[in-house]
């Protein structure tokens, strides 16, 4: 606390929504412990701590103080370099056996985990797939979202395939729609951002394995040095919502959404052949009403009256959440390329940039966005150069061969060739 305001994490932000609903009777400690993933004591204790010191006691208490229980570097360096001279093909359990065994070094094996996944040394392995069994609905709504995308014909007489983007809430069975033409990251987001602003965030979304959710490409060398695990533009977005992504591991593990998608396959289709409708464009209108139908007929009553979507943050702007980022550097003119488009940053000193990296933002409706350090700047785009490169894949104009030249016999060069030639001519006897 410092000049009378509070530096708080996302985390203790969070726990200050939660427990001021507390406060205000609007949920149980139970509830609250729930939604924030913790324990029943621990959960009454930070409320106590809320109760007796205000939002000051929601504060971390060893916040700035290493721990009493950390390595030092040097054992963490020296554990690491034997791991990849020797172990380099063992799992980390294995690893933490060896390591006590021969060298002497008492690892804990989730410890080892950490710094190999830090060093990029590791790579969590799939679990093999557990005996399924009916799984209970959640108890609360918003607790857990099941996300997917349906194939279809949907259009009567046309045999080209869309896409009906499905959110399932599984408590509830409240369901939200958006129609596209492919399963795609953008429309993911539409969708998302369409429930965010009925419902509010929920705590976890419930989704298969596409990359347009999950990646599974190599952490770059940035994330393995901050410990960050790859995302997608998607999981970005989630990550900044604190939404918690789950994958599934079959089409069947996120069964409430898929047996949603046949109810659309059956109903809707028989509704946008009714209302005389063969394109997106004109269906996604229609949409918002039919599923409102659905859900009056098919959603049922939670098992606990709590909430657990989190409303949206004072001041966030969800056009710059929901949208493309990519990171791109920053010339000594202030000047940055993205897509064979170039942009003239508006100088913000007399000095060439300080920091070479500027995040740009393609919203979802086209426009762009640029962030350095922190907060968003002016530009223009500079359609002149672009004009001058040359288009890839242009085809080339195709111009005749150049015919050899050969010159006429009157030609300077050809009398002084025939003199030379005469002089090394042997004279006759």
């Amino acid at each position: 606390m410092e000049g009378g305001s509070l530096t708080m994490s996302k985390k203790e932000r969070s726990r200050l929504v939660v427990v001021s609903r507390v406060k205000e009777k609007q949920m149980t400690i139970k509830e609250a412990s729930e939604l924030l993933g913790i324990s029943y004591r621990q959960c009454q204790r930070i409320y106590k701590r809320y109760i007796e010191e205000g939002d000051k006691g929601l504060l971390h208490r060893n916040r700035g103080r290493p721990s009493n229980r950390k390595k030092p570097a040097e054992v963490t360096e020296r554990v690491l370099a034997l791991y990849r001279e020797r172990y380099w093909d063992f799992g980390p359990t294995l690893a933490a056996e060896k390591l006590v065994e021969r060298d002497g070094y008492e690892i804990d094996h989730e410890t080892l985990r950490r710094w190999l996944l830090a060093a990029g040394l590791w790579k969590g392995q799939r679990k093999r797939p557990k005996h399924r069994k009916w799984r209970e609905r959640k108890a609360h709504f918003g607790e857990l979202v099941q996300m997917d995308g349906s194939h279809h014909t949907w259009f009567d007489g046309q045999e080209d395939r869309a896409c009906l983007m499905d959110m399932v809430d599984d408590a509830t069975g409240r369901t939200l729609a958006l129609m596209s033409q492919e399963e795609t990251t953008v429309a993911a987001m539409r969708v998302l951002w369409a429930w965010v602003e009925r419902y509010g965030i929920p705590k976890a979304l419930y989704v298969d394995g596409k990359n347009v959710y999950i990646t599974q490409r190599e952490p770059t060398l940035e994330e393995q040095l901050s410990g960050e695990l790859p995302l997608t533009q998607f999981g970005r977005v989630c990550k900044k919502l604190g939404i918690e992504i789950l994958p599934a591991s079959s089409p069947q593990a996120k069964g409430r959404v898929e047996r949603k998608h046949g109810v659309y396959q059956d109903r809707w289709v028989k509704e946008l052949r009714l209302a005389g409708i063969r394109d997106i464009e004109r269906a996604n209108p229609f949409l918002g009403k039919f599923v409102e139908s659905i859900n009056m007929k098919f959603a049922v009553e939670p098992r606990s009256p709590a909430d657990f979507h989190r409303p949206l943050p004072q001041g966030m702007d969800l056009s710059s959440v929901f949208c493309l980022e990519e990171e791109r550097t920053v010339g000594n003119d202030w000047m940055v390329r993205y897509k064979s488009r170039f942009f003239q940053i508006v100088s913000q000193s007399n000095l060439p940039p300080a920091k070479r990296r500027v995040t740009v933002q393609e919203h979802l409706d086209g426009s762009i966005h640029m962030v350095y350090r922190d907060r968003e700047v002016v530009f223009t785009e500079i359609k002149e150069l672009l004009q001058k490169l040359p288009i890839p894949h242009q085809k080339q104009e195709i111009l005749a061969p150049r015919r050899k030249y050969i010159p006429p016999p009157t030609h300077p060069w050809r009398r002084f060739t025939l003199q030379s030639t005469r002089r090394k001519e042997p004279a006759l006897t």
